[in-house]
C-alpha cells in the first residue's frame, strides 16, 4: 500500500479532538444524569436548604463591623445643617 498524501502519518486535528471530547462528555452527563435523576432530584431541598447559610455568610461579609446602617443619622434635630 502506497501512502501519495500522507494521511496515515497525520494525526487528528486539534479541533476534531475537542469535539469528540466534547460528545463523550455529553454522552456520559447524559448517561448519568438518565441513572441518577432521582437520587439528584432528591438531594435538591437540602442543597437549597444549605444555600441560605453560605449566602449569608459570603453576601454579608461575616460580622464584625457593620458600619452605621439602621437608619441612624448624624443630624441632631433632624434639621439640614
Amino acid at each position: 500500500m502506497h501512502d501519495e498524501k500522507g494521511w496515515l502519518e497525520r494525526g487528528p486535528s486539534k479541533g476534531s479532538f475537542w469535539l469528540m471530547v466534547a460528545i463523550a462528555l455529553a454522552v456520559m452527563g447524559f448517561l448519568l444524569w438518565e441513572e441518577h435523576k432521582v437520587h439528584l432530584l432528591g438531594a435538591l431541598p437540602w442543597l437549597i436548604l444549605l444555600a441560605c447559610p453560605l449566602m449569608h455568610v459570603f453576601m454579608h461579609g461575616g460580622h464584625g463591623s457593620h458600619g452605621g446602617h439602621g437608619g441612624h443619622d448624624d443630624h441632631k434635630g433632624g434639621r439640614d445643617e
